[in-house]
């Protein structure tokens, strides 16, 4: 049996516009390739940190989605049922920023201190995820 999903106006706002954020890591995707290609020049450092920017963004982005999806089978209500929603999603945000931001300027090998952004990128997404699992254990 088939079950029909109703989304509330919030979620089906946020996954619209998330939606339409995936051309941007679509273009980051091209980015890589002229990286890998050797057109634009980098250490092997900011290579990797692209690499996982782009990683993280893609994967999160849709992990991202899902939770929104499952957020609306809970009972959670005010900021819990907001970190059950976004949390997920802001993580791709910070997560992605602090990779890239970190590894930004010429010739660098070590990240500066945006790598701050990945720290608070991993607290939004384990809150995100524990909020959500608990708000689905007790719905």
């Amino acid at each position: 049996m088939l079950a029909t999903l109703v989304l509330s106006e919030a979620a089906a706002r946020t996954a619209g516009v998330v939606l339409l954020t995936v051309v941007t890591i679509e273009l980051g995707g091209a980015f890589l390739l002229r990286v890998v290609r050797g057109s634009i020049p980098m250490t092997d450092f900011q290579r990797t940190f692209a690499r996982a920017g782009h990683a993280h963004a893609g994967v999160l982005v849709t992990l991202g989605l899902v939770c929104l999806l499952l957020a609306e089978a809970t009972d959670l209500t005010g900021f819990a049922a907001w970190i059950a929603r976004t949390g997920v999603l802001i993580s791709a945000i910070l997560m992605s920023a602090g990779f890239f931001l970190s590894s930004a300027g010429e010739g660098r090998t070590r990240p500066n201190g945006l790598i701050a952004l990945l720290y608070l990128g991993a607290v939004s997404l384990a809150a995100g995820v524990v909020v959500l699992g608990v708000g689905l254990l007790t719905s």
